[in-house]
């Protein structure tokens, strides 16, 4: 490849002089909006004008203090935050929080205390702890969700049903009684509708389902309950907008400082970690979404904790509500297609179009569908699913205190009980630890299930003891964390079971559960190898000699294969998988079988033993489809008696499995190569040398090299063998093109082919990464280990 470097002729010609002290002409920069932003920023409008009245009804703000909010939130947070697909505004999550500080202190005591809060998130947006933030544990954060929905539920279910709400959940539930008794026909159905609307919508069957499913259903239950409560003529509850020159805007705080400081703290606390978990969960949206993402890239926390700030003090200046990331609106905005942060502040600009010019069709809505709607809301915050996962996961205490603490107590409250809980639970894992020893088949094994601290060495020892002199033992840490006097406790006795003839083997279940040092127990990292081969992987030199049964410290060591039934290794390390890797790769695995495989490459290399492509390519279950044979050999498609067991695996790969990406991977000291050097006579025709015969235009490559190339980072192959295995990767590209379901899809683009040789004795992996002209590559380069 060429760059194009203007001769002094030609830039004579084409350079522009201009005149002194005249700058050269720019072109201006016209500010666009996507399409897909427009149509994006419409569908979240139609599912934030319903819920922003509704939100504010239920805090018993005025009305307006929604619109404002949720305008602010999509302008000011839309441009200044660090989530850009992220839509804020009055959140169900602070309603709770605003309506007691509105009994508490006021409306304009309480807009105050918004703009205060903004100017908390500010400091910490500044301080960088919005990582941080996320470290509180999720049973707490979903416990709080949890707890604040049911409590607008309870609150919202008073208007549904024609009264009045009362100012805690235990006064709601003490008056309910009475409201069933007093309940209003008309306030009831127009709820009804609602929700029916709501809970029917998206389930419309069929096409015409799939095209009116794109109106957002939060729109079409509250304008049909409008529409029929307007036809109907029923007389009910309407919202109110009074005239923005009566809107009430923040004034000095006025109360208890203590009690003023802690409300800043709660709406602080609230604001920050909805809008911080919010963001985290629009990342892994735009993530999972398929197709383009526009200039949408991984969120910055820390300045979305600034936009919030900033957001919150615009909003509460202006008498809006306080502002936090909404989930609902989040979610309809990745999903319509939006592919930057003008779909936010377009959606805030229509928010305040419609705050000043459609006034009187706001004003004929029922409140007792905004209530429903409102109610419908706070129900979905208590999430099945996050109550399946905190009691998978044995947190469901810590959810369980935590929403009943919202509940009863209030939100800050609920938070620290939560907290307590959590720590208290966390204490207890601590210290508490299972022992037990058991014996089967002449192996004594002793499993620890849990934290190995000082304060369970008096049993590991007791347990350990029960181990006899000379036999064959079996530690499997089931745990995470060790301290320095366990590990003491079983260093030693490790050390003095082996010194009276013992073998000791310590496994652990997860990454991290072996006992530090692993070298001066094992003298090996590949933990899954050693039943097999005995390797000393990450020690030089410490591999027994032949004629040394024991190792390096004093341990038997583990017979080779040739003198262990293969039918006993293969056992011990199928047990060895059962007991480290099963349980790490189970759920995985249990998704790959739920959804197939969607493997990203296919991988075509050698069946060398040695050779092993997870370890390599550093893959996992599900990332490669793998093919192997005698030297990585792609037989020409049609040949004579050819092998069609490589062309089915391309053909399944590129047909089925939609592979983008096939990896030819040589190794240096390959038996096939040499092999194919060393071939005899013609007359030898055993399956292995029929084989071969497809190696035969790699030999005749390499035969044609007039010796200058230097593929290897600058060197020239060490021998002939390394120039066949080298020659043999270029090679087999080549017959890979040769296969038309590769051709076609090279040619539509779909597809891209790559050459890879791996230095077994230098466990270096190297690419074949620069193509030339005529189509066959033809510069091997080290990878690079940062891409």
């Amino acid at each position: 490849m060429s760059a194009c470097v203007p001769t002094h002729a030609d830039s004579s010609r084409t350079k522009h002089v201009h005149p002194p002290h005249s700058p050269p002409h720019k072109r201006p920069r016209r500010f666009r909006v996507a399409g897909a932003d427009v149509s994006a920023s419409i569908a979240v409008f139609l599912i934030a004008l319903p819920l922003s009245l509704g939100i504010a009804l239920a805090t018993g703000a005025p009305l307006q203090a929604g619109l404002v909010a949720a305008a602010v939130g999509g302008i000011v947070a839309g441009w200044l935050g660090g989530c850009p697909l992220q839509v804020s505004g009055p959140a169900a999550g602070l309603t709770v929080v605003t309506a007691d500080l509105i009994q508490r202190y006021g409306w304009r005591t309480t807009c105050a205390i918004t703009v205060l809060a903004g100017l908390a998130q500010l400091g910490l947006g500044c301080l960088r702890v919005a990582r941080s933030a996320l470290a509180v544990s999720p049973a707490i954060v979903h416990g709080m969700l949890a707890g604040i929905g049911v409590t607008i539920a309870v609150a919202q279910l008073h208007i549904v049903l024609g009264g009045t709400p009362q100012s805690s959940v235990p006064d709601n539930l003490r008056a309910l009684p009475a409201q069933l008794a007093d309940l209003q026909p008309a306030d009831v159905s127009m709820s009804v509708l609602t929700l029916t609307l709501l809970l029917f919508w998206p389930r419309i069957p069929g096409r015409t389902g799939q095209l009116l499913g794109k109106v957002p259903a939060a729109l079409i239950a509250v304008a049909g309950a409008t529409a029929v409560a307007a036809l109907v003529g029923l007389r009910l509850p309407k919202v109110d907008l009074p005239s923005w020159s009566s809107h009430a805007l923040a004034t000095l705080p006025d109360g208890p400082v203590l009690g003023l400081l802690a409300a800043v703290l709660t709406t602080t606390l609230v604001c920050s970690v909805q809008s911080l978990l919010g963001a985290v969960a629009v990342d892994k949206l735009v993530a999972d979404r398929p197709g383009p993402t526009g200039r949408v890239g991984r969120s910055d926390l820390d300045r979305e904790l600034l936009g919030q700030g900033a957001a919150n003090i615009v909003s509460g200046s202006l008498g809006g509500l306080p502002i936090a990331g909404v989930a609902v609106r989040s979610s309809a905005n990745v999903q319509a297609g939006a592919v930057s942060r003008n779909s936010t502040m377009l959606h805030g600009v229509l928010v305040m179009i419609a705050t000043l010019l459609l006034v009187p069709a706001l004003e004929l809505i029922p409140l007792a569908s905004l209530a429903a709607l409102v109610m419908a809301v706070g129900l979905k915050m208590v999430s099945l699913n996050h109550i399946r996962t905190v009691t998978r996961h044995r947190e469901v205490l810590v959810y369980a205190v935590t929403t009943c603490g919202v509940v009863f107590f209030g939100v800050l409250e609920g938070v620290a009980l939560g907290i307590a809980v959590a720590v208290a639970v966390a204490l207890h894992r601590l210290t508490r630890t299972r022992i037990t020893h058991d014996e089967r088949e002449g192996v004594h094994h002793v499993h620890v299930r849990g934290q190995l601290t000082f304060l369970a060495v008096p049993r590991l020892s007791r347990v350990l003891h029960l181990v006899p002199h000379g036999a064959d033992a079996v530690v499997e840490l089931d745990g995470s964390f060790m301290d320095h006097a366990a590990y003491e406790t079983l260093q030693d006795w490790q050390k003095t079971h082996t010194a009276h003839g013992g073998t000791v083997e310590v496994t652990g279940r997860r990454p991290g559960t072996r006992i530090s040092e692993p070298a001066e127990l094992d003298g090996c990292r590949c933990r899954p190898w050693t039943p097999w081969r005995n390797h000393q992987c990450d020690r030089p030199g410490s591999a027994p000699p032949a004629d040394d049964p024991q190792g390096p410290d004093g341990r038997t060591a583990a017979p080779s294969t040739a003198d262990r039934p293969s039918g006993e290794e293969l056992a011990r390390g199928i047990n060895a998988f059962h007991r480290n890797t099963a349980p790490l790769v189970r759920g995985e695995l249990a998704r790959l079988a739920r959804e197939g495989q969607q493997p990203s490459q296919l991988f075509l290399t050698c069946a060398d033993s040695r050779l092993v492509t997870s370890m390599i390519t550093s893959s996992g279950p599900g990332d490669l489809f793998v093919v192997r044979n005698m030297g990585n050999l792609v037989p020409l498609p049609g040949e004579e008696s050819g092998d069609d067991s490589v062309a089915a695996a391309i053909e399944y790969a590129l047909d089925v499995l939609k592979i983008r990406s096939i990896t030819v991977c040589g190794h240096s000291g390959c038996g096939a190569m040499q092999a194919l050097l060393s071939a005899g006579p013609e007359d030898e025709r055993t399956p292995f040398r029929r084989w071969l015969r497809h190696g035969l235009p790699s030999l005749k490559r390499m035969t044609e090299d007039d010796g200058s190339w230097a593929p290897l980072a600058g060197r020239r192959p060490a021998d002939e063998v390394e120039r066949l295995c080298l020659s043999n990767v270029l090679q087999q590209l080549e017959h890979l093109r040769a296969h038309d379901s590769v051709s076609r899809a090279m040619s539509a683009g779909e597809l891209e082919l790559h050459g890879m040789y791996f230095h077994v004795g230098e466990a270096q992996a190297y690419l074949l990464t620069e193509e030339s002209g005529n189509g066959v590559f033809d510069l091997v380069r080290e990878a690079d280990p940062s891409r």
